[in-house]
């Protein structure tokens, strides 16, 4: 008799299924941003140059067309056409809409307002289309007559998932991070530790929604307004927590294969990019990923007790420490070390099926 699922183990299989088939393009992308932010820092390379232009394409193109790729995996998971749900993609990152997007400006379709929305690096709105998708290319290649439905069938999921998507799909997650953005604000105005903590244990499960990105809108905000920005210091003892739990994995493996996706996870952690740990090796196994966010909460409080701040905007990682240079940088260090450390304790000590659960395969 087959073991029922319970709907979130359901929802985590899924959403690690889509991102198994691109883990080591992640760690690949992950580890040469690294490369680039050390050489930069390093004046080695230019920031501005044209040699640092092509690099970083190699590096970002992953991440900002992120949403196309998933299309391909997803619609491969839920059974429907992976190149229709690319096309679906395509439109989330059309040049024309991204930049009335990104400028904020109120966009009508036929007379009704559509949510300013920024889809690149996005996760959440592209599965649930392509989830969508599956479900109205059966209905329309059911109800159509044979001579037009080959290409009629396309037609109608390309507009009638798109126009959910745009209208539905993208606002209800920027929805969601916008109150977190909020509750964020109020909390760190009570007490900066609580925020730490909180934040520090909530960033990682928000990033696999996609929820993380309002956070990151208000960092970039504070940045330039005020010239500093919390945010960025708390939720990077929850970076270092990833790679920690994934070493840990990686330690308890006896999988050749696996342990290598595990090392190069947690390099790119260690780089900033989280995504390889997380739907690569934390988040299937579960209890790693539970250690992550306890490591995460933890090293948060932390950095919330020190005070410190980034002074520009950069995602946490080995090296943009400097960017928190300032009052209380020292214990910050600390606390991306204890949430490094407290992830990799749990993780060694929590017990689970390393050996029948450690590299999942796609379906």
């Amino acid at each position: 008799m087959k073991e029922k699922k319970s709907v979130i183990s359901v929802v985590i299989d899924g959403v690690s299924g889509i991102f198994l088939p691109i883990i080591n393009l992640l760690s690949a992308a992950g580890i040469l941003k690294g490369v680039l932010a050390i050489l930069t820092a390093a004046n080695i390379l230019s920031g501005a140059g044209e040699t640092y232009v092509v690099l970083n394409a190699m590096a970002d193109s992953l991440f900002y067309f992120l949403p196309i790729i998933l299309a391909f995996t997803a619609a491969k998971k839920f059974g429907s056409d992976p190149f229709i749900a690319m096309v679906i993609g395509g439109v989330l990152l059309y040049p024309a809409l991204t930049d009335l997007f990104e400028a904020g400006t109120s966009i009508f379709f036929a007379g009704i307002p559509m949510k300013a929305v920024i889809y690149h690096s996005s996760v959440i709105p592209i599965i649930l289309a392509a989830g969508l998708l599956s479900y109205v290319e059966r209905l329309a290649y059911k109800i159509l007559p044979d001579m037009i439905k080959g290409f009629l069938a396309p037609l109608i999921c390309i507009i009638v998932v798109g126009l959910v998507t745009l209208f539905v799909f993208g606002p209800i997650g920027n929805v969601i991070g916008d109150g977190m953005a909020a509750a964020y604000e109020f909390l760190y105005g009570i007490s900066p530790m609580i925020a730490g903590g909180i934040l520090g244990a909530v960033i990682q499960p928000m990033v696999i929604f996609g929820f993380h990105w309002s956070l990151v809108l208000v960092a970039m905000n504070n940045v330039s307004v005020k010239g500093s920005d919390t945010i960025l210091a708390l939720i990077g003892p929850a970076v270092f927590a990833q790679a920690g739990a994934a070493l840990a994995v990686c330690l308890k493996s006896k999988d050749k294969n696996f342990r290598s996706i595990c090392l190069s996870a947690v390099l790119s952690a260690c780089f900033g990019v989280t995504e390889p740990a997380m739907f690569g090796v934390n988040l299937p196994l579960k209890k790693p990923m539970i250690a992550v966010c306890i490591g995460g909460g933890v090293g948060g409080a932390v950095a919330g007790l020190s005070g410190a701040q980034a002074m520009a905007f950069a995602f946490p990682s080995l090296v943009t420490l400097p960017v928190f240079l300032g009052n209380g940088f020292g214990l910050y260090v600390i606390s991306c070390m204890v949430g490094f450390l407290t992830a990799f304790t749990l993780a060694m000590v929590l017990k689970y099926d390393v050996a029948k659960d450690e590299a999942p395969q796609a379906d």
